[in-house]
């Protein structure tokens, strides 16, 4: 048996149980984990929020799409991996759990320079932000601009975008400037006047801008600033993507899948190396998933929040 948290019904964070579950072996192809750190996304909360349909043949729903923790055994034919490796786990699905069962095709080496935490929030965030880079052809030179630079997607983008030679420049709240500017971008004041002030930081124009905020204002200011749409995405303001005619990523979309995939490799390699960051906001036991839901859903710091079993 094995604790997991699932959604027993649709509805707000209380809806969340901590319930034991038999868990299968691992067969042909895949891992036993026993899970050290899950991470906590948005996209975890539309799943039973009703974002994405209240059809009852779906309950109950078990929620999680990244964790790190420990291989406790392997199925036949897995060599990929040992028992005692230290790993993430990344795509996935019911996560919230003490120990689960995935394919080894999910399995990625945890980097020995990063805590459990920082592993289990590095790769959705950051295969996202890898995808929207290239989507909008982020090189040296670029001046870009990323709306909600403080954020799990937005700190991952800012970072991966400097060290592709771009000036960056940042927008978030008046209490994450210095937390942005750390980062390597200029931090812009979001709010009232917003195009103004980026126009006034980069004089001499924004080749390319990233929405993770989903907010009018946001792709208004994008699509003033950047000639060019091709260089336009967005991981959130999918209607206005369709509508205004700019790139989104995400969704499903098979090709994102694929990118993010891909992506894996080299944000291990980052992050191992010290180069990629991951910055934890909060961390939570796992029996207080509710909890955490619910701050994810107002104000909180910024960086990942982690659950921990």
């Amino acid at each position: 048996m094995t604790k997991t948290v699932v959604a027993q019904t649709y509805g707000t964070p209380e809806v969340l149980k901590l319930v034991d579950v038999e868990l299968p072996s691992p067969t042909s192809g895949e891992v036993l984990v026993d899970v050290k750190a899950v991470g906590v996304n948005p996209f975890d909360f539309k799943l039973y929020s009703g974002a994405f349909g209240t059809d009852p043949e779906k309950l109950p729903i078990r929620l999680g799409g990244e964790a790190a923790g420990v291989v406790a055994a392997v199925g036949d034919g897995v060599t990929a991996v040992a028992v005692g490796d230290e790993v993430i786990v990344s795509p996935g699905n019911g996560l919230y759990a003490e120990q689960v069962v995935v394919p080894v095709s999910s399995i990625t080496a945890k980097p020995t320079g990063i805590s459990w935490e920082q592993a289990a929030g590095l790769l959705l965030v950051g295969g996202t932000a890898v995808d929207a880079l290239d989507t909008i052809r982020v090189g040296s030179g670029d001046t870009v601009l990323i709306h909600g630079a403080s954020g799990g997607v937005g700190a991952i983008a800012v970072q991966l975008a400097v060290a592709r030679g771009a000036t960056v420049i940042g927008t978030a709240g008046a209490s994450n400037q210095d937390y942005v500017r750390s980062l390597g971008a200029t931090p812009a004041l979001y709010g009232e006047g917003l195009e103004t002030r980026v126009r006034e930081l980069a004089p001499n124009g924004v080749d390319a801008a990233f929405d993770t905020a989903g907010t009018d204002e946001a792709v208004d200011a994008s699509l003033a600033l950047v000639t060019d749409k091709s260089r336009i995405v967005t991981i959130v303001a999918f209607g206005r993507a369709q509508t205004d005619g700019f790139a989104s990523v995400g969704g499903g979309n098979p090709a994102s899948a694929e990118a993010r995939l891909k992506a894996r490799s080299e944000l291990v390699e980052q992050a191992g190396s010290g180069h990629l960051t991951v910055k934890i906001a909060k961390t939570f036991p796992l029996a207080d998933v509710a909890l955490a839901h619910t701050e994810l859903q107002s104000s909180h710091p910024a960086g990942k929040f982690i659950l921990v079993p």
